[in-house]
């Protein structure tokens, strides 16, 4: 045999450096899809509350377990309803889209003075402001806050975010937001059972971390000079500098992450039914509504998911609802 060339491919990701912190714990929606139908909030969140298994019947006929009763872990979110603050419309210009104007409820949450100064006289004008502005809107969102105390999340600090109204003309985006201005909105009011989902979450943190850990390159031989859990040469003379390709030091995880088209097993208004012997750990009780997601999600247990239409949806169309037979509610207390 020949000599072989030596390979020792890179370890880890290039794909998101370079790597740094995420600025909120409220993941950033920067892309809404378009909906044939509606008009409809494209849009949800909730609280991670932990995970259990789950046994389905595979309906899927592409699968090699079509038909059969499959094992699956699956994750549980807290989804309380939300309430509707405000509506904000934009209008497109040359250089992208610029909010227009925007009316505020007048009943707003009391704890939303945990966010911000709530006005103490609020604006008489309301919805009706909105029509003479017809002509100029071009997508209409609505300002939703999360409603922690209804939660086992240890805080009453509401999560405010927006949200865009997909489907429909104007003119029945903004009569739909009507109906809802002001009340709570529920996710079953916005997704379905078996329908796919966008998860938008903030990672486990991890801090500050070495590139063993971090990108996974090998320990060097115990009577290496200098270091060990590291990279031994960084780079050639020539370019003199450190390429960025180079594994090194640095931040680990609280990172925003998109995860495409997650089923939605099962959406429930009663917690009782979800929750395991004992509680989730680190989480306790759902006390109200969720909502099941086959596989994992980013983040921590307590960690806020924003949940989205899907923007990559699969071109083979609608995903067959597996039955699912078995939801484990055993202890996850070990």
């Amino acid at each position: 045999m020949g000599h072989r060339k030596k390979s020792a491919p890179r370890r880890g990701s290039l794909a998101f450096l370079p790597k740094g912190r995420a600025s909120r714990h409220i993941a950033r929606i920067r892309y809404w899809p378009s909906v044939e139908y509606g008009p409809v909030p494209l849009g949800f969140a909730g609280y991670k509350a932990g995970m259990t298994h789950v046994f389905y019947i595979n309906k899927d006929e592409g699968s090699p377990d079509y038909g059969r009763e499959v094992f699956k872990a699956a994750t549980v979110l807290e989804t309380p309803p939300m309430k509707v603050c405000a509506v904000r419309v934009y209008e497109k210009t040359y250089d992208g889209l610029k909010s227009l104007t925007e009316v505020w409820s007048k009943d707003l949450p009391r704890d939303l003075e945990r966010v911000f100064t709530l006005p103490k006289k609020p604006r008489e004008e309301g919805l009706e402001k909105l029509e003479s502005y017809i002509d100029r809107i071009s997508e209409v969102r609505i300002l939703a806050a999360t409603q922690p105390r209804l939660t086992s999340v240890p805080k009453k600090k509401p999560d405010l975010m927006e949200i865009k109204i997909g489907g429909g003309t104007v003119e029945e985006q903004l009569k739909y937001v009507e109906g809802i201005f002001g009340k709570d909105l529920s996710v079953s009011d916005v997704f379905k059972e078996g329908s796919l989902v966008d998860v938008i979450s903030i990672t486990k943190g991890k801090g500050f971390q070495g590139p063993v850990k971090r990108f996974g390159v090998k320990i060097l031989p115990h009577k290496s000079r200098k270091t060990k859990r590291g990279v031994a040469a960084i780079g050639p003379w020539h370019p003199a500098r450190v390429l960025y390709t180079v594994p090194r030091p640095g931040q680990m995880g609280y990172f925003h992450r998109v995860e495409y088209n997650k089923l939605i097993l099962k959406i429930g208004s009663d917690g009782s039914e979800i929750t395991p012997k004992g509680g989730f750990v680190n989480y306790g009780l759902v006390r109200g509504d969720y909502v099941l997601i086959e596989g994992s999600v980013p983040g921590p247990v307590k960690r806020l998911v924003r949940l989205r239409y899907p923007a990559r949806p699969p071109k083979a169309g609608v995903v067959q609802l597996p039955e699912v037979t078995y939801i484990s509610l055993e202890s996850k207390q070990g």
